[in-house]
C-alpha cells in the first residue's frame, strides 16, 4: 500500500504548510519551563499528561528529532546545549510551515514579539483575540494592533457557545458595570457582555471580511464542556446578519467533531480546524476525529494547524502528526473509492495550505505570503486591497486563442467578485481573431450570460505591474455548474475520464518561441522590425536580449513556473523559453501566464513579443511545441519496460500515441487553428507536415524522446510540433486528451516510425492538412472528439475557424495586425 500511495506520501510530507491556529513561542529562560508542557498540567489543556498514549508517542518522536535518549531529562539536556534559535530553526524546518496565523491572546512570561517568529518562518501574522482585546482596553493597558487577518472568540471558556446574538446593549452595559465592580486586572465572564462582545465583532468582521476563529470542543478545566458543542451556535448562523461572515471551528470541535462536520456541510460560512486535536489525542482518536470531519464537511473547508504554543517542539509535533493523519485517512478514502489519487493529493494542498491561503486572503507567490486584508496601525483599513493592490484581472482564453481579461477594482474584487464572479456574455467564446463579435454558425449571440468564477489557487500578484493581481477564471452557467464552452472545464473533463477509466494522468511541458519587434518610424510611417539578426543560439543575440530574458526568468520564477532552458531561436529576433512539464491542467493554466508575462515585460521595453505562428512569410516560423508523458502512482507509464517495449515505449503509451496520430489531422484545428498556422507547418522546418512519428525525428508531427538520463532504448514522452501560439492550450490538450482515450479504449497501434526526413517519403506519406479548412473538415467528421470534447464546443470552434478562414482569404494584408493580438 505504501508503494501505491507513493506520490499522496510525498504530497503530504512536501507541502509547505500554513499554520492557522497557533501562539508565541517563550525566550529560553522563561519561567515557564519546557517540562511542564511534559508534567502534570493541572487542568491545562495544551500540556500533555505523563504516561498518556500522546504523552509516550510525542516524547519518542522529539527524542528521534534530536538524536538523543527518549527522556525528558535527555531532551531538556539537548535543548538547553542547542540553545532557542537552534532547536526552533531544527522543529520549524522539520515541521516544514510556511506561514504562521497566531493567537497572541494567551500571555507567557517572557513571551516572543511576532517579529521574532520570522526567524524560523517566512510569514507570520495575527488572529486577534476578542476578549483578551476588551480586557486590555478595559485594564488600560497599551495595545498595538497590527497585520491582523481574522478574529478569535474564546466565548466557550467564559458563558458557553449558546450565544444570544440579539443580546441588548444595555444588558451589556449592566455586564459591564457588574464586571468593573470587581477586582482588577479583571478577567470577563458576564454572558450579556460577553455575546454582545461576540456580535458586534462578528459585524466588524463581516465589515472588513474577516474570518472569526471559535474555540469549540474541548479545553482547560475551567471550561464547561457541555456549553461547547458548535451545535449551540445555531442561533448566530441563522441570523442573517452574520450569513457572510466565515466562522472558524477550532479543535475539531472534539468530542463534537460529528456535529462540527454537519454544520460545515449545511452552513456555507462554516469551516473547520483540527489542530489540539492532532496531536493531543491517541493515533486512534485524531484519525477518528479527522474522519468524523470529513463525512460531511466538503475538503476545501477543513483546515491544519499546530495549536503550537511556547515550545517549538510543539509545532514540530502538530505538524508531523497532523501529516500522518492526514496520509492515513486521504490514503484510506481512495481505497475505499471515495477518492482518487489525484484528488486525494489535491485535498493534501487543500487541507494544509490552499484552504487557508484563500480564506484568510494570503497570497503565495513562490514561496512569499502576501495578505491582502489586514488590520493595521491600532485601526481596521484594508491596507493591501486598496492600498497596494488596485485591480484584480480575471482572465480567460477563447476559443480563438486570444487572451482576454476583465478587470475589477481589488476592493470590490474581494467583497462581491471572488465569490460570485461577474457576468459575461455568451459571444464572448464565439468571437474570432478579427472581430469582437460572435461568428456565424456558433449558437452563441449577445442572448445570455455566463459568470466567470474566479479560482484563487491561481491568484498572481503581477511581477510588472506591482499593483495588480491577476487570477484565471472558470466559466459557469450558475454557481457550481460548469459551461459546456469553458475551455478549463473540457479539459478537466476529458482527464477525468482518462483517470477514471485507466488510472492514467497526463503531464505536459511547452517550449516558448516568440518573437521580439522593435518600433521603427520612418516618415511617419510606424514599422515593427526584428530584434536583431543574429542566428539560432547565438550568444550575441541571447547577450543583447539578456536583461530582458533575466526580467521574464525573475517573473516566470516569482509565479512559480520552473523555465529549464532558454536560448535564441533561428529567426531574426527569435527567442525560445522551455517551461517544466506539469500536470497538464496546470501547464495550460501555466502557459497562458508565461505568454502574458513575456509580453508585458516586452512592452516595458518597448518592444513587441508576438507568439504568431508566421510573423513573416520570409523567416522561420513559432511553434509552441508540447512534451507530454503519461504517469500512474507518480511513475511514468509512457516509458516502456522489460515487460513491453515498443521502440522504448509502454503498451500504454503506443496506445495513447496511436490515438493521437489516428486523429492528428482533427487536432490541428485545435493546436494549429489559424489560418497563419499553415504558413509555418511546411516540410523541411521541423515543423511536422507528414502524418507520421519517429524516435528523436525532428521533422516528424509526433517525436518520442529520450532526454538525458533516460536509458538509449527508452523513451520517456513525446513531442507535438503542430502546436503554435495562436492556440488555447486548454482545448489543444482537451483535444490530445480526447484523442489518446480513443487509442487506449480501441487499443490502438502504430505504423512503424519514420527514421530520416519525412520529405524523402513524400510520396507514400500522407501530409497532414496543409490549410485550416481541411483540419476543419477533419474535426467535422471526427465522432470521437465530439463525444468526449462536446457537441455544442466543437459546432462553435468550426465556425470560428471558418470565419478565420473566409476572412483571411478575402484580406490577406490583415495578418500583418495579428502581432498585437497573439
Amino acid at each position: 500500500m505504501e508503494a501505491k500511495y507513493a506520490a499522496l506520501r510525498r504530497a503530504v510530507d512536501e507541502t509547505a504548510a500554513v499554520d492557522a491556529h497557533a501562539h508565541n513561542l517563550v525566550a529560553a529562560a522563561s519561567s515557564f519551563p519546557f517540562l511542564r508542557c511534559f508534567s502534570e498540567a493541572d487542568g491545562d489543556a495544551l500540556a500533555f499528561a505523563p504516561h498518556s498514549l500522546s504523552f509516550k508517542r510525542s516524547l519518542k518522536d522529539i527524542a528521534e528529532l534530536y538524536n538523543c535518549e527518549a527522556s525528558l531529562d535527555k531532551v531538556d539536556e539537548f535543548r538547553k546545549a542547542q540553545g532557542l534559535p537552534s532547536i526552533s530553526s531544527k522543529c520549524f524546518q522539520a515541521a516544514n510551515i510556511s506561514a504562521i496565523l497566531m493567537d497572541d491572546g494567551i500571555e507567557f512570561d517572557r513571551m516572543l514579539e511576532l517579529e521574532s517568529h520570522k526567524e524560523f518562518v517566512p510569514m507570520v501574522r495575527r488572529v486577534l483575540r476578542i476578549e483578551w482585546l476588551a480586557e486590555t482596553i478595559i485594564n488600560d493597558d497599551s495595545f498595538i494592533a497590527n497585520e491582523i487577518v481574522g478574529l478569535k472568540s474564546i466565548a466557550a471558556y467564559r458563558s458557553g457557545l449558546d450565544i444570544d446574538p440579539c443580546v441588548s446593549k444595555t444588558d451589556a452595559e449592566d455586564g459591564l458595570r457588574e464586571e468593573l465592580a470587581g477586582r482588577r486586572p479583571f478577567r470577563i465572564t458576564n454572558k450579556s457582555l460577553i455575546d454582545y462582545l461576540f456580535t458586534c465583532s462578528l459585524e466588524i468582521a463581516v465589515l472588513f471580511h474577516l474570518p472569526m476563529q471559535i474555540h469549540t470542543g474541548f479545553g482547560d478545566k475551567d471550561l464547561d464542556l457541555r456549553k461547547c458543542n458548535p451545535l449551540h451556535l445555531r442561533g448566530v448562523l441563522e441570523d442573517e446578519r452574520f450569513a457572510k461572515c466565515q466562522l472558524v471551528l477550532l479543535h475539531a470541535s472534539y468530542p463534537f467533531s460529528k456535529e462540527a462536520s454537519y454544520l460545515a456541510s449545511v452552513y456555507s460560512q462554516v469551516y473547520l480546524d483540527f489542530g489540539l486535536a492532532i496531536p493531543k489525542l491517541s493515533v486512534q482518536g485524531m484519525t477518528s476525529s479527522l474522519k468524523e470531519l470529513l463525512e460531511l464537511a466538503p475538503i476545501k473547508k477543513v483546515m491544519f494547524s499546530t495549536d503550537g504554543y511556547a515550545f517549538p517542539e510543539t509545532y514540530y509535533l502538530g505538524a508531523r502528526r497532523a501529516r500522518d493523519v492526514v496520509y492515513c485517512v486521504l490514503s484510506a478514502a481512495c481505497e475505499d473509492g471515495d477518492l482518487s489519487i489525484q484528488e486525494a493529493i489535491d485535498a493534501v494542498e487543500d487541507i494544509f495550505r490552499r484552504n487557508a491561503l484563500d480564506l484568510y486572503k494570503l497570497n503565495v507567490a513562490n514561496g512569499s505570503i502576501h495578505q491582502k486584508t489586514t488590520i493595521t496601525d491600532s485601526r481596521i483599513s484594508t491596507s493591501c486591497v486598496e492600498q497596494e493592490v488596485l485591480f484584480v484581472r480575471i482572465v480567460w482564453n477563447d476559443a480563438s486563442g486570444q487572451h482576454r481579461c476583465r478587470v475589477v477594482p481589488a476592493g470590490r474584487f474581494y467583497e462581491i467578485a471572488k465569490n460570485k464572479g461577474v457576468g459575461l456574455t455568451f459571444a464572448s467564446m464565439g468571437m474570432t481573431s478579427f472581430c469582437d463579435g460572435p461568428a456565424d454558425g456558433t449558437n452563441l449571440t449577445g442572448v445570455g450570460e455566463i459568470r466567470l468564477m474566479p479560482d484563487m489557487s491561481t491568484i498572481l500578484r503581477l511581477p510588472w505591474s506591482r499593483r495588480e493581481e491577476m487570477v484565471m477564471a472558470d466559466m459557469q452557467i450558475r454557481p457550481g455548474e460548469a459551461w459546456e464552452y469553458c475551455p478549463r472545464y473540457a479539459l478537466r473533463k476529458v482527464t477525468k475520464v482518462l483517470l477514471d477509466e485507466f488510472n492514467v494522468t497526463m503531464k505536459a511541458g511547452f517550449e516558448n518561441e516568440f518573437y521580439l519587434r522593435r518600433k521603427l518610424v520612418s516618415e511617419g510611417h510606424e514599422r515593427w522590425v526584428p530584434y536583431d539578426n543574429s542566428s539560432y543560439c547565438s550568444t550575441s543575440s541571447f547577450d543583447g536580449a539578456s536583461s530582458i530574458l533575466q526580467e521574464v526568468y525573475s517573473s516566470l520564477e516569482e509565479a512559480d513556473i520552473v523555465v529549464e532552458q532558454l536560448h535564441a531561436e533561428a529567426g531574426k529576433g527569435q527567442f525560445e523559453v522551455a517551461l517544466k512539464y506539469v500536470l497538464c491542467t496546470l501547464a495550460a493554466d501555466n502557459l497562458i501566464y508565461a505568454r502574458e508575462i513575456i509580453k508585458s515585460v516586452a512592452r516595458k521595453h518597448e518592444l513587441i513579443a508576438t507568439f504568431l505562428p508566421k510573423p513573416d512569410l520570409n523567416d522561420i516560423g513559432s511553434g509552441s511545441h508540447v512534451h507530454l508523458s503519461l504517469w500512474k502512482n507518480d511513475q511514468n507509464v509512457f516509458m516502456g519496460s522489460n515487460e513491453y517495449n515498443y521502440y522504448g515505449m509502454s503498451n500504454v503509451g503506443e496506445q495513447f500515441l496511436a490515438g493521437v496520430y489516428h486523429h492528428l489531422p482533427s487536432i490541428l484545428a485545435f493546436t494549429a487553428p489559424h489560418p497563419n498556422s499553415y504558413d509555418r507547418i511546411q516540410p523541411n522546418t521541423w515543423s511536422g507536415a507528414y502524418l507520421c512519428w519517429g524516435k528523436e525525428n525532428r521533422e516528424a508531427p509526433l517525436r518520442t524522446a529520450c532526454p538525458p538520463g533516460v536509458p538509449l532504448d527508452m523513451v520517456s514522452n513525446f513531442e507535438i510540433k503542430s502546436f503554435d501560439g495562436c492556440a488555447n492550450p486548454h482545448l489543444g490538450l482537451a483535444a490530445i486528451v480526447a484523442a489518446g482515450i480513443d487509442g487506449l479504449r480501441r487499443g490502438l497501434k502504430l505504423p512503424e516510425p519514420i527514421e530520416s526526413n519525412p520529405a524523402d517519403y513524400a510520396s507514400k506519406l500522407k501530409r497532414l492538412p496543409q490549410d485550416l479548412l481541411e483540419s476543419v473538415e477533419s474535426l467535422a467528421a471526427d465522432k470521437t472528439l465530439h463525444e468526449l470534447i462536446g457537441d455544442k464546443l466543437i459546432t462553435a470552434i468550426i465556425a470560428i475557424r471558418k470565419a478565420e478562414i473566409d476572412h483571411y482569404s478575402k484580406n490577406p494584408g490583415a495578418f500583418g495586425d495579428l502581432i498585437h493580438r497573439y
